[in-house]
């Protein structure tokens, strides 16, 4: 009795998990540059005085508050260039070990958008509602912006979801009849 080799390949991994966290990271340094160092509207933990959750209080004014700020924006940052760092590093391993199989971009940036979306949800949620650690602003349009955010979250996720059905990924190993470059047909 012969025995063939195994021909048939493995199916190809997702790059929707790479995706995500690089969207979660790329979503993060959005916030943290934008709100937190160019706009100054916010620090995480800026509302600390007034949070859920007893932590005391570092206001932004004084030096003591504007270095815990400063300590704990760092660990955000830290945070979101690990998902950047991870991301990178599986999408790396995912599209060198596709053999073949080539996405097209838009599947990608739909699975970033969509990760960036998580991130606004989640840290909105979590940072401004149930923590109430810091805002989008402080002031009379708090929950105006607070809402806001979510709501662009949320507006992320679903373009993201629909860009990245849009995105086809093509086989180059792969021939017009199903059957792979080497011969085998796939089943």
């Amino acid at each position: 009795m012969t025995t063939e080799p195994d021909t048939r390949r493995q199916p190809a991994r997702s790059i929707t998990l790479p995706g995500i966290l690089l969207g979660l990271g790329l979503g993060g340094f959005v916030d943290g540059i934008l709100f937190h160092q160019i706009l100054q509207l916010h620090h995480m933990l800026s509302s600390a005085d007034t949070a859920n959750i007893d932590i005391g209080s570092y206001p932004v004014t004084s030096v003591h508050g504007l270095q815990i700020n400063t300590l704990w924006d760092g660990f955000f940052h830290t945070f979101t260039w690990l998902c950047v760092l991870s991301g990178l590093g599986l999408l790396y391993a995912r599209v060198t070990s596709s053999r073949g199989r080539v996405w097209a971009s838009r599947t990608l940036w739909g699975w970033i958008l969509a990760g960036w979306g998580i991130f606004n949800l989640v840290e909105g949620v979590v940072d401004h509602h149930v923590l109430g650690i810091h805002h989008v602003v402080s002031g009379p349009y708090q929950t105006v912006a607070d809402i806001t955010f979510l709501v662009a979250g949320a507006l992320l996720v679903a373009a993201g979801w629909a860009l990245q059905r849009s995105g086809r990924a093509v086989d180059l190993c792969e021939t017009a009849d199903g059957a792979t470059v080497s011969g085998a047909r796939r089943g």
